[in-house]
């Protein structure tokens, strides 16, 4: 059910300073980008095993905070019929504009969990530029 973890969510108030650490100064490369509006938006950082820092542009009171995780799974609706066993509310999935299917659930504490399962077209498996208009 669970895979690992799919990526972390973090909030970037310079893109390219941002790319230039991680991708510069740790040697990480990217796996794809968004553009929003015909520009830039973020992008996922590959750290291996299909796991990724996703990186978005952030309004000043999100810089450094973490947005979210996402966790990798290989039959998205048991994880959704599991939550629901267990009384927790959990969100419709939906097919991403990455590719892959999600769903959202907030834990206990407030974390909000994102489950991503990949599908062959996956831009986390294939690379490339994910056309956002949210």
């Amino acid at each position: 059910m669970i895979t690992q973890l799919a990526h972390v969510c973090i909030y970037s108030a310079d893109l390219e300073e941002t790319a230039r650490f991680y991708f510069e100064a740790l040697d990480l490369e990217k796996g794809f980008e968004f553009i929003k509006d015909g520009e830039l938006f973020g992008y996922y950082i590959k750290l291996g095993s299909n796991t990724f820092i996703e990186v978005f542009k952030g309004d000043p009171g999100e810089i450094g905070n973490i947005n979210h995780m996402a966790i990798q799974v290989d039959d998205i609706d048991r994880v959704i019929a599991r939550i629901k066993e267990h009384g927790y509310e959990i969100e419709e999935k939906s097919f991403g504009a990455d590719h892959s299917w999600q769903v959202w659930v907030t834990d206990p504490d407030g974390v909000r969990i994102e489950f991503h399962q990949y599908t062959e077209k996956s831009l986390q498996l294939t690379g490339g530029q994910c056309v956002v208009d949210w």
